[in-house]
C-alpha cells in the first residue's frame, strides 16, 4: 500500500476522502497497522488473500471467505459510504460540544435515524479501553465527585411532570434517592491530577456501597483522593489518603477541591443541553464516552494534541467493536467481538 497521510483540518479531511479507494487504503492502514497494513482475515486470521479491486474486498485463500475493511468493525454492514464515515468521525471527535444526528443529517446527506445511530456507532469505538488505575500508591492526587443529569420538571412535557410531581409528594425522599424523583441520573466522576485523566460512569446510586466500590475498583491504594464532604465518601481513609472540602464553607482548601471535575461536568452539561437537547439514561453511558474522550484528548500545554491526533486516535479503536440497531434500542445485548 502507498503512504497514507493524515489530514489536518476538515477542509483536507474532505477533498481527501473524496475518494473511495483511499478510504478503503486509509481505514485498513489504520486497522492492520501492527502488520504493516497487510489484511488480516477476520474468520481465520490469516494473511493469504488476493484484493478484488472492483468491488474494494479480499477474498481469503485459507477459509476462502470474503471480507472487507469494514468487517470487524463499528462500520460493518453499513450501506453508508465510507467518505460519509470519514466526516462523521471528524465531526464528533473535534466539536467540542458535539454535533446532534440532526446536523450529521444535514451534512451528510443522510436520513435523521441513519446519522443518530452512526453517532451511536462512533460513540461505541470512543469508549475507553484503558482499565489501568488512577493515582499512585506515592500520594497521587484523585479527585473525586458525583453529578446528576436529567432534565427539569417545569421543561417536561405536562403529563411527565405531573407523575413526577406526584411521585416526590407521595414517597419520602432519602437523601441518596432524592434524583429518582427529579429524573436525575446520577455520574461518578474521577479525575487523576497527574495524568490530566477523567473517567466516568452511571451509577445506579449514591449510596457507600456503590460509590466506594468504584473508588476502590479505580483508584490505586495509598493514592490522595479529594472530595466533597457527602456522607457517601466517610471510611475512604482506611485505604486512602483523603481529604474533604465543605462545599458549605468554601470550593478550596489548599490543594483540596473538586474543581477540576466541575469543569468537566460543566462541558458535560453543556453539550447535553445545548447540542442534545435530551438524553434518554439508557444511552447516557455512550454520551459519557464521547465527552470524556474529547477530555482526555484536548490539547494541553504538555501535550498539544490537534484534530488530526483525535482523528487517528479513534480510527485506531474502531476494529473488535459492533453495536446493532436492536442492541442500540435494547431489544438484545450488545455485540463483543473477539
Amino acid at each position: 500500500m502507498k503512504e497514507i497521510k493524515s489530514p489536518k483540518s476538515l477542509q483536507e479531511c474532505i477533498k481527501y476522502f473524496s475518494d473511495p479507494d483511499v478510504c478503503v487504503e486509509f481505514l485498513a492502514a489504520m486497522r492492520w497497522k501492527n502488520v504493516g497494513g497487510i489484511a488480516v482475515c477476520p474468520y481465520c486470521s490469516s494473511q493469504k488473500h488476493s484484493f478484488l479491486k472492483t468491488r474494494r474486498i479480499w477474498k481469503c485463500r485459507e477459509c476462502k471467505k470474503q471480507f472487507s475493511v469494514k468487517a470487524g468493525t463499528i462500520f460493518e454492514d453499513s450501506p453508508i459510504p465510507l467518505e460519509k464515515w470519514m466526516m462523521a468521525v471528524w465531526l464528533i471527535v473535534n466539536c467540542k460540544n458535539g454535533i446532534s444526528s440532526w446536523e450529521i443529517h444535514r451534512d451528510l446527506k443522510v436520513t435523521q435515524k441513519t446519522a443518530w445511530f452512526m453517532l451511536h456507532r462512533v460513540r461505541l469505538a470512543l469508549r475507553n479501553q484503558d482499565f489501568a488505575k488512577l493515582g499512585s500508591g506515592d500520594g497521587g492526587e484523585v479527585e473525586v465527585d458525583e453529578s446528576f443529569i436529567g432534565g427539569k420538571i417545569e421543561f417536561m412535557h405536562r403529563g411527565r411532570a405531573v407523575k413526577l410531581r406526584q411521585a416526590r409528594s407521595y414517597y419520602k425522599q432519602p437523601a441518596d434517592q432524592k434524583h429518582v424523583y427529579n429524573n436525575k441520573t446520577p455520574v461518578l466522576g474521577l479525575l487523576d491530577r497527574e495524568a490530566r485523566q477523567v473517567r466516568a460512569k452511571v451509577v445506579p446510586n449514591i449510596k457507600r456501597e456503590t460509590l466506594q466500590n468504584e473508588i476502590l475498583n479505580s483508584v490505586e491504594h495509598g493514592s490522595a483522593v479529594y472530595s466533597d464532604s457527602a456522607v457517601s465518601y466517610e471510611t475512604l481513609r482506611s485505604k486512602y489518603v483523603h481529604s474533604v472540602v465543605n462545599h458549605a464553607v468554601g470550593y478550596v482548601n489548599g490543594r483540596v477541591h473538586t474543581n477540576g471535575l466541575e469543569n468537566f461536568w460543566c462541558l458535560l452539561k453543556r453539550g447535553l443541553r445545548g447540542t442534545y437537547v435530551s438524553v434518554e439514561p439508557f444511552h447516557l453511558d455512550r454520551y459519557l464516552d464521547e465527552q470524556v474522550f474529547r477530555y482526555n484528548n484536548r490539547a494541553t500545554k504538555d501535550n498539544p494534541l490537534t484534530d488530526s491526533d483525535r482523528f487517528m486516535l479513534a480510527l485506531s479503536q474502531v476494529a473488535g467493536k459492533r453495536i446493532t440497531y436492536k442492541e442500540l434500542t435494547g431489544k438484545v445485548g450488545e455485540t463483543e467481538i473477539i
